[in-house]
This record gives C-alpha cells, sequence and structure tokens, in this order.
C-alpha cells in the first residue's frame, strides 16, 4: 500500500504523539494506519506499509487486541488474519478512556482507600493525611464525572461539552 503524504503525516504525528501517551511508537501508528484506511487489514501489508519488522507488527496488534482497539477480521477465502479498528472516533475515545481508567485511576484509588482504611495511617501526620483524602476525593469525582460522560450518547456529549465551554467563557468573563 502506497501512502499520501497526509496519510503518512497523520501516522507519523499518531507515533510521536503515542509516545508522549505512554504507548509505543509502533502501536500507536498501526492504530493510525487502521483508523485512516478504515478497512481490515494483514499483519504482512501493515509491516510493508510502515516499514516495521512483522514480529514487531505481531507484538504491536497483541497490545491493541488488549486494549480493544484492534479486532481479527476473516475474509472469505482469505486464510489469513486480517485486522481493523472502528472507525467510530467517540468508539474509540471510549475504549481507550477506559482502558487508561482499569490500567490507572483504578489501582490508584484502591491504594488511597486501603491507605485510609490502614491502622498504619495515624502514623501519618494530620497534613499528608488530608492530602491523601484531597487526592481520593478528586479522584472519585473525576471518574464518577468521566462514567457519566462516556454513558451519553455521542450528539448528547458533544452537546454537553459545548455548554460546558460557554459556561466556562461566562465564568472567566464575570471573574474579570
Amino acid at each position: 500500500m502506497e501512502l499520501t503524504p497526509v496519510s503518512e503525516r497523520f501516522i507519523l504525528h499518531w507515533g510521536e504523539m503515542g509516545t508522549r501517551w505512554g504507548v509505543n511508537r509502533t502501536v500507536a501508528q498501526i492504530h493510525a494506519l487502521l483508523y485512516l484506511l478504515g478497512r481490515p487489514v494483514t499483519a504482512d501489508n501493515i509491516a510493508e506499509t510502515l516499514g516495521v519488522a512483522r514480529s514487531n507488527v505481531s507484538n504491536s496488534l497483541k497490545e491493541l487486541q488488549a486494549w480493544k482497539l484492534a479486532r481479527v477480521v476473516h475474509i472469505m477465502g482469505d486464510r489469513r488474519d486480517h485486522f481493523e479498528t472502528s472507525t467510530d472516533i467517540w468508539e474509540l475515545f471510549r475504549l481507550i478512556v477506559e482502558g487508561r481508567r482499569q490500567r490507572e485511576l483504578d489501582p490508584t484509588l484502591a491504594m488511597l482507600r486501603d491507605s485510609l482504611a490502614s491502622p498504619e495511617l495515624s502514623e501519618e501526620d494530620a497534613e499528608a493525611q488530608t492530602r491523601i483524602r484531597n487526592t481520593l476525593a478528586f479522584l472519585e469525582t473525576l471518574t464518577t464525572w468521566s462514567d457519566e460522560m462516556l454513558r451519553m450518547k455521542p450528539d448528547t456529549l458533544m452537546k454537553t461539552l459545548g455548554l460546558g465551554a460557554k459556561l466556562s467563557r461566562t465564568v472567566r468573563r464575570l471573574k474579570q
């Protein structure tokens, strides 16, 4: 497959952004390629198009599947596995937020709750205890809010985000 200059820039940039988000560059580039193509592709085609080792593609596809960002598709008459991703940006956003929450926020929430329930908490000074409680309260509020946002239909979420932006601008103007 030949990439257009715009597709190539998109894929390269997505790979760069992936590294900033803590994701392997190749994983992010493969996801970008699948997203832009919008059709099932074999691992060999991915490796050839991106110029990366087939083993790297296999490992990257496994990671994308673990994140539920890629899935195997079978094509009639072709015994090879093909891979695709959703082309619905909201579905992808939801999957990424849910995955990050499970991997990052949920363990942190559990640790904070365990820390507050621990008899050893009394050994911490009052300010440290307050900071732990405040961190837990903040993360619980954040996850509750994100859960509510993720339950919304995309058009409702877009309207809500638009209203939130208008409200924020209004509040800033009132403070001036």
